[in-house]
């Protein structure tokens, strides 16, 4: 399972249209599709309903939903995280850097 593949399918769970979906994730409509495919063969059933133009989240889109929904906020988070201390590294270096120098 990749982040792509969950951010994909949490697009297409707002949209319930692929090509809008893929339109926000900026992926062709059949990338998306793949992706979707992929996490289907994984997890080992439809997430999806399809009838026609219409799309609906079926039973275990539900359950897997709120799960892949938070896997995306925990990495979110750490890219947050990792961000805010790359960035602090970067301040305090520099200041320990320029305070290290002879008068």
């Amino acid at each position: 399972m990749e982040l792509d593949q969950i951010r994909y399918f949490l697009a297409l769970c707002e949209e319930l249209n692929v090509a809008r979906a893929a339109e926000r994730c900026d992926v062709a409509p059949s990338s998306l599709t793949r992706a979707i495919a992929a996490l289907e063969a994984e997890f080992g059933g439809a997430l999806f309903h399809r009838e026609h133009a219409n799309m609906r989240l079926s039973r275990l889109g539900q359950k897997v939903k709120p799960f892949l929904e938070q896997t995306d906020s925990h990495v979110e988070g750490a890219r947050r995280k990792a961000d805010d201390f790359v960035r602090q590294q970067g301040q305090s270096g520099a200041k320990s850097r320029s305070s290290s120098r002879p008068p």
